[in-house]
């Protein structure tokens, strides 16, 4: 089955690339034409890169790591949270706070705090605060989720991020450089496609572009889940797949073969005794004297 169809990046708007003008002459190599002084995106070279992101996901998550999905331009907030939530994976759609990869034992005291707040709501400790109080934990939480929400749960760092324009998400890719974590990214004709592990060529502007990358990225982590819990179920001991299969074998031991002819036999015999009880009752009936009433009463 096809990661995805040239249809789909054409009605997705991918091929669309920045004015000439504005184009980074490393992104040559992808570059199919130039139409009314826009470049044009060669969608070969799109689908085989895609291909090549989905499988370095879905290899990452098969080894228990886990994805970053990054984008803070306001076309990819939504698709970026939607598509990790879905997923069950870990995303940053607001802002990138400066160290959130290099300087993370920082950051997570941040998400403990905010974790504490939410305890607090919780636990009834707002009800021996005062209202001042109250709001100023209350804006400090919003501000939090507002940043840290979408890495609340993260522990550890990602095994691979994904990243709408690295030219917006510039500090998150010299973060993941400098950590050696793998980057899938969608490059525009206006980006720099060096050193980004898995560059992704196709327009990172449109809603529906967007969109349809993440998504892909997504399909990749779900699939890899769903791989894995295969595999789990192939690698069973013995003895719990025979418990599993218990009800099925109890059923296949009630079905007995059935032959056919003793079956027609023993339903003739049992015929002829149901019906000998009912000929005996219609034998005694007709033994009985018939009386005439109209004689009787004559006599009397």
């Amino acid at each position: 089955m096809a990661v995805v169809t040239m249809k789909n990046l054409l009605e997705s708007g991918v091929h669309f690339g920045h004015q000439v003008k504005r184009w980074d002459p490393r992104m040559k190599k992808f570059i199919f034409a130039e139409r009314n002084g826009i470049h044009i995106i060669d969608l070969q070279k799109t689908i085989q890169a895609i291909k090549d992101a989905y499988d370095a996901v879905q290899k990452t998550v098969s080894s228990g790591k886990s994805v970053l999905f990054v984008g803070t331009k306001k076309q990819a907030q939504t698709a970026i949270q939607k598509e990790a939530e879905r997923c069950e994976q870990f995303y940053i759609n607001n802002r990138w706070l400066g160290g959130m990869l290099t300087n993370f034992s920082t950051i997570k005291k941040s998400i403990q705090r905010l974790k504490k707040i939410e305890r607090m709501e919780v636990d009834g400790t707002f009800e021996s605060l005062t209202k001042k109080e109250i709001a100023s934990l209350q804006k400090e939480k919003v501000k939090l989720e507002k940043n840290l929400g979408g890495i609340k749960e993260m522990k550890d760092l990602p095994g691979i991020i994904f990243v709408v324009d690295t030219r917006k998400e510039a500090i998150a890719v010299a973060e993941a450089q400098r950590l050696g974590i793998p980057i899938a990214a969608v490059v525009d004709t206006n980006c720099n496609p060096e050193g980004i592990t898995y560059p992704i060529p196709g327009n990172d502007d449109a809603i529906r572009s967007i969109s349809l990358f993440t998504q892909i990225i997504a399909n990749a982590v779900v699939e890899a889940g769903a791989s894995e819990g295969l595999k789990i179920i192939e690698t069973l001991p013995a003895d719990e797949t025979e418990e599993v299969h218990t009800d099925a074998v109890r059923k296949e031991e009630e079905e007995v073969e059935v032959d056919i002819d003793s079956y027609a036999a023993k339903a003739e015999s049992a015929e002829s005794s149901a019906s000998a009880p009912a000929a005996e009752d219609a034998e005694a009936d007709t033994s009985l004297p018939i009386i005439d009433e109209d004689k009787l009463y004559e006599t009397k």
